[in-house]
């Protein structure tokens, strides 16, 4: 039994969504899964296991941050699982962009302290079933680079000007190092999310909670859709 995700091989399913909220995989399990039994409450990280469509599907929290969702990753890896998509919200770089938008990313620009430097590259397959996901639940996206960064309030005021000037989408903490764990433990990972702050343009605008959870249920089943598909 792995030390922080406190279950036994068979108790996950092999496609997982990773939430870092612990709400968030609660309220995705109780919202979506079929018959969800509880698998961890281990420090908090909550995660479940049920179905969705028939499907065997899991949702286990990572809390916030790469090096917590090392950890968390890591040790599903140990319990068998072997596909992951993130699902979590970000600060947006693109003055297009829009409160609410969903976003599939491709690879994560590394600001983080995890690991040894790296190109981290999410699953094409993942990326392909989320595009067509979300064309078939009539869902617009942008798909693209993001960034994962250790700094939420980040004392460097030009960094997300210079990512964005760069065509990175949005800035979030954990993707990063999930698709780093994909490559070198050759399992599946992706990570979809949803727009809840705009962080350029001179003004930090934040997403309503009530707008912010129906983006989320839309970003839910785009990646259910995603993860259960063949």
């Amino acid at each position: 039994m792995p030390i922080h995700i406190r279950a036994e091989p068979g108790d996950y399913a092999e496609a997982c969504l990773l939430p870092g909220d612990p709400l968030r995989a609660k309220y995705i399990a109780e919202t979506y899964l079929e018959n969800p039994v509880q698998r961890n409450a281990e420090r908090g990280l909550l995660g479940y296991t049920g179905e969705y469509q028939g499907r065997p599907v899991s949702v286990q929290a990572t809390g916030m941050g790469c090096p917590t969702a090392a950890i968390v990753m890591e040790e599903l890896v140990q319990l068998g699982v072997k596909r992951f998509l993130r699902v979590g919200t970000c600060g947006g770089l693109q003055h297009d962009l829009q409160l609410g938008d969903l976003i599939v990313a491709v690879s994560a620009v590394p600001a983080d302290g995890t690991g040894e430097p790296h190109c981290p590259t999410a699953d094409w397959e993942l990326v392909h079933g989320a595009v067509h996901a979300a064309k078939e639940l009539e869902q617009p996206m942008r798909v693209g680079a993001i960034a994962s960064s250790d700094t939420f309030y980040d004392p460097d005021d030009g960094r997300h000007e210079r990512w964005s000037s760069r065509g990175v989408l949005a800035v979030e903490m954990e993707a990063a190092v999930l698709f780093t764990l994909g490559a070198l433990r050759k399992v599946q990972a992706g990570c979809l999310l949803t727009v809840s702050d705009i962080v350029v343009g001179g003004e930090f605008t934040r997403i309503s909670d009530e707008d912010l959870q129906a983006a989320v249920d839309r970003m839910t089943r785009v990646a259910l859709t995603t993860v259960t598909g063949d």
